[in-house]
């Protein structure tokens, strides 16, 4: 090259042009999405043992983890803890299955003993309805013609439920043998998939995520499953010592004050409509008849206000909004099922979000 100082050699430049990232179009995004709902609701008898599954595993895997501290193997202690959920269901269902199959069999004849209460309650409202009727009839002239009634039949086909049976103990057998498997297996199946990955950075990111999971899931889940089981506890006792329930029915309505709390909100407002049809087929008295419902609304009230915050911390803490639309979307493809998953799935999704690089935005979303 010549020295005259407008042609010396330059470098060649190592920066390359960054192009913007391809964006698809909306209505593909929106197709997708579809996809992904409809697959999930279609695939739900095989998705939903594996993430009930799963969430049973997590339950059990801080116990495991204190038993192989006294030097039992993790199949042992796998096994160990299996069966003593399973014992301790059976024991519960035991006690629950006969008051229940009384409620079963005795709730056309307390719903008919209930409509009279009601009516008495509800009469300033009737009067008040029928007073306006009346107005709105002779202001729109005699015309008072009476709305046409669909009536409804359904054959009740025997065959149907004998049919499901074999379904629903495959699917309890499928869950059972599924949670044993990811308690002792779930950790060697996390190492074979990490191996899968090319990428040193990639691997490390992904172990940091599926241990932050692991440990967050499992504490939040046992911490929940403990608050539950004691929300359960103390309203059964609450039945049996002061309004005087029988044993056997208390410790029914408490596992099902217990089971409801899983499901924020949606739940506990099941709960109170079955507290309150409880309380006026039981008890003659107004203002007795509301005490089940009260008592229940002041334990969720104390639950959720002040002992799981100071339990659980802000860690946890998630947006009443984006939990309601998770109930509503869970709930809507899976039923009570997808409503009990509903909350662990949603605390995944922010653990994982808060660990990505540039979605720290999104998990601050989500509380």
């Amino acid at each position: 090259m010549s020295s005259d100082g407008d042609t010396t050699a330059r470098p060649p430049s190592t920066e390359t042009a960054v192009l913007p990232r391809p964006r698809g179009p909306l209505s593909l995004l929106v197709l997708a999405v579809l996809a992904v709902g409809f697959t999930l609701w279609a695939s739900q008898d095989l998705i939903l043992p594996v993430l009930l599954a799963v969430f049973l595993a997590l339950i059990g895997n801080p116990i495991i983890r204190l038993l192989q501290r006294a030097h039992l193997p993790r199949f042992v202690a796998a096994l160990v803890v299996l069966c003593s959920g399973i014992a301790l269901a059976l024991l519960l269902g035991q006690q629950l299955v006969q008051p229940a199959a009384d409620w079963v069999h005795e709730a056309p004849r307390e719903l008919r003993t209930l409509a009279p209460k009601l009516q008495k309650l509800t009469k300033p409202v009737q009067e008040a309805n029928r007073a306006a009727e009346n107005i709105a009839r002779a202001a729109g002239g005699e015309n008072t013609a009476k709305p046409v009634q669909i009536v409804r039949t359904e054959v009740n086909d025997p065959y149907k439920s004998l049919a499901a049976t074999p379904m629903l103990v495959a699917s309890v057998l499928a869950v059972v043998l599924l949670t044993f498997f990811f308690m002792v297996y779930g950790q060697d199946l996390q190492r074979h998939a990490l191996a899968l990955l090319p990428d040193r950075q990639k691997k490390k990111l992904t172990v940091d995520i599926l241990q932050a999971i692991e440990t967050e899931i499992s504490r939040y889940v046992l911490t929940i499953s403990a608050i539950n089981a004691v929300v359960g506890l103390v309203f059964a006792s609450c039945l049996f010592f002061f309004l005087g329930v029988p044993l056997d029915e208390a410790l029914l309505w408490g596992t099902m004050a217990m089971l409801l709390n899983y499901a924020p909100y949606v739940g506990p407002l099941i709960g109170i409509m079955a507290m309150l049809l409880m309380g006026f087929a039981s008890f003659e008295e107004p203002l007795r008849a509301l005490v089940p419902a009260t008592i229940y609304l002041g334990l969720h009230t104390l639950e959720g206000q002040l002992v799981t915050p100071i339990v659980l911390g802000r860690r946890m803490a998630l947006s009443p909004l984006i939990l309601i639309l998770a109930l509503m979307l869970f709930g809507w493809l899976w039923g009570i099922v997808g409503l009990l998953l509903a909350v662990p799935m949603l605390v995944c999704v922010k653990i994982v979000l808060a660990r990505l690089d540039g979605m720290d935005g999104w998990a601050r979303l989500l509380e």
